[in-house]
């Protein structure tokens, strides 16, 4: 089965065919850095994380570029708050970008690109496109003819009279027409600035993003990324701008990430259920985030919430489990013959590459790419202690190779699920020593055939939500 892609240009799902054989190149729209990142920009930067580790795992050479805006108007009126230069708070939020990124294990791009480092592109795509008369100068500033782009809204599928008719638009003298944006912005009183032909001034927002692409990639490439909320007005503008002056198609394939709500409800400051990144791994650990976030489609929106976040925990520590089970079983080195239950487990091992592939083939569908690990999962439950060494070394590495494709399952199974019992255990009611002292209490009660004390001691650490397992090897426990 060939990869099929969602294209937002189309409405379709396309058979993904790179402009050239064997090679990708994807743009994926960065953060503006004024401030901590959200859950939004998780989402967005794991999907593409995804995407890209997926394209390398078929064979392709992905050149990725994702870019930092670095100059902005946020950015500015932070700086002013703040009493610091703009670079100053750019700067500070492009590292704690980065360590974000770090902690949720996404891959570096090919390229990470700043607006601030490309001024000469910008400034020399402006003019090509005053050239070819696309684009005019007034006083410092500089617009975009939205008009005279006729392929202008083929992105979003909308119709420019409708807008203007349907929006309260702001009248600016200084434009056209009331929808062109600005390519070139001139610089108000201590505000950083470029010299330019127009005057001193800065990038507008869009332009940085069609002259970096076209830098790293070409006039036209394979993919472009972002979220849903950038096909209007950022992307619709990028094609404009990049097709306007280069004469050729931008994009092939344009691919877009789901909302995230929270509590089902729109993500936004004013409602009070905005959530930084930082707080959010405050109180989950990185690897539940990055799980949670792959386990929906990417298109489709996710709602973020504490059932969610838990249920994804709780997902992820089942394969774990497994894995801790699989790795105590290699370790003890005792083999055994196979059984009917290790033919259906060898079954699923077998199947589970193609399984996996068709999944992700079809639009990058991570939800039923899991599914089909947590079907190995029940087969490995039910086979472990009766399936021979080598074919649980295969499953082993069979999910190992799944882990690595969706940047999922990176720790030794041992320390993940320690580290889990450890964050549970801060959490709990009831200390550790006082766990370990009523289990030896009730390992001297069943001793003793004292069954009534023994189940007494069991309801009484369930009730503070510690479950017993009970073993040959004797009795551990784990928060519930």
């Amino acid at each position: 089965m060939a990869l099929r892609v969602y294209n937002t240009l189309t409405g379709s799902k396309e058979e993904f065919v790179p402009i050239n054989p064997g090679k990708v190149g994807m743009y994926v729209c960065g953060v503006t850095v004024y401030d901590h990142c959200h859950i939004g920009h998780a989402r967005a930067n794991v999907v593409f994380d995804m995407i890209y580790r997926y394209l390398q795992a078929k064979g392709l050479d992905v050149t990725y570029v994702r870019n930092y805006t670095d100059i902005d108007d946020k950015i500015i009126n932070r700086a002013n708050r703040d009493g610091v230069p703009y670079n100053e708070i750019s700067e500070r939020f492009i590292h704690e970008f980065d360590k974000d990124m770090a902690r949720l294990m996404l891959q570096l791009p090919t390229f990470q690109p700043k607006a601030t480092e490309h001024i000469p592109e910008i400034i020399a795509l402006v003019e090509r496109l005053i050239e070819k008369g696309y684009a005019y100068a007034s006083g410092s500033d500089v617009f975009f003819r939205v008009d005279r782009f006729e392929g202008y809204l083929k992105l979003s599928k909308r119709n420019l009279e409708d807008m203007q008719a349907g929006a309260r638009i702001e009248v600016d003298e200084k434009k056209e027409h009331p929808m062109d944006f600005a390519l070139w912005k001139g610089a108000k009183p201590g505000e950083p600035y470029w010299e330019s032909p127009w005057g001193q001034g800065r990038p507008g927002w869009h332009i940085e993003c069609s002259a970096m692409s076209s830098k790293f990639l070409g006039d036209t490439f394979d993919i472009h990324g972002g979220g849903k909320d950038l096909i209007f007005p950022h992307h619709e503008n990028e094609i404009a701008q990049s097709e306007a002056a280069s004469g050729k198609p931008f994009v092939k394939y344009w691919l877009h990430n789901g909302f995230v709500n929270i509590n089902s409800e729109k993500m936004s400051k004013s409602l009070g259920n905005f959530f930084t990144i930082k707080e959010v791994l405050e109180r989950y650990d990185a690897e539940v985030l990055r799980f949670f976030l792959l386990s929906a489609h990417y298109r489709s929106p996710i709602d973020f919430s504490d059932q969610n976040l838990k249920e994804s925990e709780l997902g992820l520590e089942r394969i774990y489990n497994a894995l801790a089970g699989i790795d105590e079983r290699l370790a003890a080195g005792t083999d055994h013959a196979p059984t009917e239950e290790s033919a259906e487990l060898d079954e699923k091992c077998r199947s589970i590459a193609t399984r996996f592939s068709e999944a992700m083939d079809d639009d990058f569908n991570t939800a039923m790419a899991l599914g089909h690990v947590f079907d190995l999962v029940r087969s490995i439950n039910r086979a472990l202690p009766v399936s021979p060494l080598e074919l649980l070394s295969r499953v082993k590495q069979e999910i190992a190779s799944i882990a690595a494709t969706l940047g999922v399952c990176d720790s030794v199974p041992a320390e993940y699920l320690q580290r889990m019992k450890d964050r549970k255990t801060s959490e709990m009611e009831i200390p550790v020593e006082e766990i370990e002292a009523l289990i030896a209490e009730r390992a001297e009660a069943r001793k003793a055939k004292n069954f009534k004390r023994s189940d007494e001691i069991r309801d009484l650490l369930l009730e503070k939500n510690i479950v017993l397992l009970d073993s040959a090897q004797g009795t551990t426990w784990k928060v519930k």
